[in-house]
């Protein structure tokens, strides 16, 4: 079964559109889960795969990246991955379809919320079991489904937490290199000048010895 579905811009995880089940009670019992999904948008990077399965508890989420767009989704864990796929390949054919030279310029979030419209009717479609006889009609080149790496979403959460950490310890250290690299400098500077001034010393030394005698 679909639980929700959202769909968001890769580059800054702008929220563009979203769709949620018609029950107010079972809408707080994901509020969870939609937490998770948006530090998960926040996680993912051109580098991430394009196509993905994370475990989150009794559920799990699927994603697509194309186009640099996100199509997320929550399902129960015993339903379908394939059709989970077909879906979210559906909305993103249509998605582009309608919003295609719009997704890189609005500034607002939720700025496609109708969308879900659609996001309603596909999903009805892919639950129905005719739909599932006629797969091939939604969608001829969904890719084979077992080489979808599968992973847990806490994982992917807290390594982009230790990403984060990491990379503010390594802007320190840079910090610090620049600043050892500023001291080092000036102490060798004040090295050379002392030598210097111990140089001029001995020479003022040297001659007033000779003119006094």
């Amino acid at each position: 079964m679909v639980l929700f579905t959202m769909i968001s811009r890769l580059r800054d995880s702008m929220p563009l559109a979203a769709s949620m089940q018609n029950d107010e009670e079972y809408e707080r019992s994901l509020v969870d889960y939609q937490q998770q999904a948006k530090l998960l948008f926040r996680r993912l990077n051109s580098q991430s795969p394009a196509r993905c399965s994370l475990e989150a508890g009794s559920y799990i989420f699927h994603y697509l990246i194309e186009n640099d767009v996100v199509y997320l989704t929550l399902c129960e864990k015993s339903f379908s991955k394939r059709l989970a796929f077909t879906y979210l390949e559906d909305l993103a054919q249509e998605f582009m379809s309608q919003f295609g030279n719009k997704i890189h310029t609005v500034t607002r979030p939720y700025c496609f919320i109708e969308f879900d419209t659609y996001i309603q009717k596909a999903r009805k479609n892919v639950l129905d079991s005719r739909s599932r006889r006629n797969l091939s009609t939604l969608n001829t080149e969904l890719q084979d489904v077992q080489r979808i790496m599968v992973q847990n979403i806490d994982d992917v959460i807290n390594r982009g937490a230790v990403l984060s950490e990491i990379d503010y310890k390594a802007q320190n250290l840079s910090v610090l290199s620049q600043k050892y690299k500023k001291d080092a400098t000036y102490l060798n500077f004040q090295s050379v000048y002392a030598k210097a001034a111990a140089g001029c010393i001995v020479v003022f030394v040297f001659i007033l010895y000779f003119w006094v005698l």
